[in-house]
């Protein structure tokens, strides 16, 4: 039988989206984006091209195309409510609504939720409105903080003093932004991400998985959506004990447990981005969707019928036995030009060449009479897929070498040497 689904959103983690749809045979599938994704757009029916906060425009395209679902890519339609909007337009979603996005889309929100609810892996935090207030509790602080913005960032907007400021710097970013701040704690180890399919109150786990935020290899330079990240076969990390990711599981199941008991249900993904330190995980903080690069490791390891674990979240009746990931290991590399993140050479041509075993996600890149040319971000990534994560970056490498043009990307990643180097921190920090 036919499902039709409406994809919103237009990069990597989209293209990632719409694969794991494409394949069940059965799949209809139109996609909404503010730009032309070519992988996104060779696997849809029907294609609007249309900001993905213009929702009036997107309610309008999901009735027109008789859609039976949506499934929500980027957290900016997240906070812009797409999803309230369609569900009253009688089109169910997998992704939450405003309010539940809050988790994301609200720092204050989300520390305020864990704080009273007695939630397990919450820094020591103040929440500022005011660029005096903030000045005053950092400069009273005896430590590092981290200043995060309230609202959203793109991943790209958070300072941390001993990293990126000192505390004269701090003060002058909470003052640029305004005032409406969290500062929290720094915390030192190993960040790790848990994704988890929920359906209001079941949530079902997917592979463990590392990004690399920094520009270049060595873990230098400064902060991006994500140059790239990797899982392991057996779904874990090894600086990630059992406990860590059971702890780290059970303040996810704690947090959707407080949505519940709150009046705002969270259906979706949501994401944690945690780090692991000495005490265990520690919330750095949740996302509303899947991440990106990250959905590109998991989804490609997605052995179930993505269509039905969309139906199940849709339908509140999500149980393990609907996902199903292989035991392989994963590593995804992704191709920036030249410039990014700060001054992003643009409209530049690049030539794909023999990606071998590969997959290919498409991101923020154009197309035109059958060539390709960069934009202003993350232009396409290579996914490998392997029974040990030496033979997983092996065919990711391959891939990525192949391309040529004003691009560049890091060789590092998946690596055995940055994988003992996350193992040697967490022995140093012990």
């Amino acid at each position: 039988m036919d499902m039709k689904v409406l994809v919103v959103g237009g990069g990597g983690r989209e293209h990632a989206i719409t694969r794991a749809l494409s394949c069940n045979s059965d799949m209809r599938i139109f996609s909404v984006m503010a730009r032309k994704n070519p992988g996104i757009a060779r696997l849809s029916e029907r294609v609007l091209l249309e900001k993905e906060t213009n929702i009036p425009k997107i309610v309008t395209f999901a009735t027109d195309c008789r859609v039976d679902a949506a499934v929500i890519g980027p957290e900016a339609p997240l906070e812009a409510g797409v999803v309230d909007h369609l569900e009253a337009a009688g089109i169910p979603c997998m992704g939450p609504t405003r309010a539940a996005a809050r988790l994301e889309t609200d720092k204050a929100f989300c520390r305020r939720l864990m704080e009273r609810h007695g939630i397990a892996g919450c820094p020591e935090y103040r929440v500022c409105h005011d660029p005096e207030e903030a000045r005053r509790f950092i400069e009273a602080y005896n430590g590092d903080l981290a200043v995060k913005p309230i609202g959203l960032t793109g991943g790209k907007g958070v300072r941390i003093m001993g990293e990126h400021v000192d505390v004269a710097g701090a003060v002058e970013y909470a003052r640029e932004i305004g005032g409406d701040v969290v500062l929290e704690e720094r915390l030192i180890g190993e960040e790790f991400t848990l994704q988890a399919f929920v359906d209001g109150e079941h949530l079902v786990p997917m592979p463990l998985v590392q990004d690399h935020k920094r520009a270049y290899e060595g873990d230098v330079g400064p902060n991006t959506g994500g140059m790239g990240s990797y899982s392991l076969a057996d779904h874990m990390l090894p600086f990630v004990t059992r406990s860590d990711y059971e702890r780290a599981l059970r303040i996810m199941e704690d947090t959707v447990a407080a949505m519940r008991n709150e009046g705002t249900p969270y259906r979706g993904i949501l994401y944690g981005q945690f780090m692991n330190t000495r005490e265990g995980p520690r919330v750095i903080e949740f996302n509303a969707r899947f991440g990106d690069p990250e959905a590109m490791n998991v989804l490609s390891l997605l052995e179930s019928d993505f269509s039905a674990i969309v139906r199940h979240i849709i339908d509140g009746d999500l149980s393990p036995s609907h996902v199903r990931f292989a035991n392989r290991a994963t590593v995804c590399k992704y191709l920036v030009p030249e410039g990014y993140p700060e001054a992003p050479v643009t409209r530049q041509p690049l030539t794909i060449g023999d990606y071998g075993d590969a997959l290919l996600y498409y991101a923020n890149v154009e197309e035109r009479d059958g060539k390709f040319y960069t934009q202003t971000s993350r232009t396409l990534a290579f996914v490998g897929r392997g029974e040990t994560l030496e033979e997983a970056e092996a065919i990711a490498e391959k891939a990525a070498s192949s391309v040529s043009g004003r691009v560049f990307y890091r060789r590092d990643i998946g690596t055995r040497e940055i994988l003992e180097k996350r193992c040697q921190h967490m022995k140093e920090i012990a």
